[in-house]
């Protein structure tokens, strides 16, 4: 199953602040990103955060879940959490400082 592009456009907006948090499409989910490093994830719909120390906040309040069968962990985080917790923009700007930038890959000839 796919996440349409609505969900992700909900999301972002959600999140506010459209100069620090964009989204990339991959494999027909996307990839959610703050400053331009990856911190979560939105398949089936759904937004999945990485498990990392600075997302600890999630930990009681979230599921944990796959992102697709195999994968490790993420929370997933709830629509009332995207739709009324102020502090997740936060959570994922905090995530984006301490994850590595994505290696740039080189253009095929």
């Amino acid at each position: 199953m796919s996440t349409r592009k609505e969900t992700a456009a909900f999301i972002l907006e959600q999140l506010g602040h459209p100069e620090r948090f964009s989204v990339k499409p991959m494999f027909g989910e996307f990839a959610l990103y703050a400053d331009g490093k990856p911190v979560a994830f939105i398949c089936d719909d759904q937004l999945l955060v990485k498990i990392l120390p600075e997302s600890a906040a999630l930990d009681e309040r979230c599921e944990r879940a796959q992102a697709y069968p195999g994968s490790k962990d993420y929370y997933l985080v709830p629509e009332d959490i995207i739709t009324g917790d102020h502090k997740l923009p936060e959570l994922l700007l905090r995530i984006g400082s301490v994850v590595p930038a994505p290696k740039s890959r080189k253009k095929r000839k």
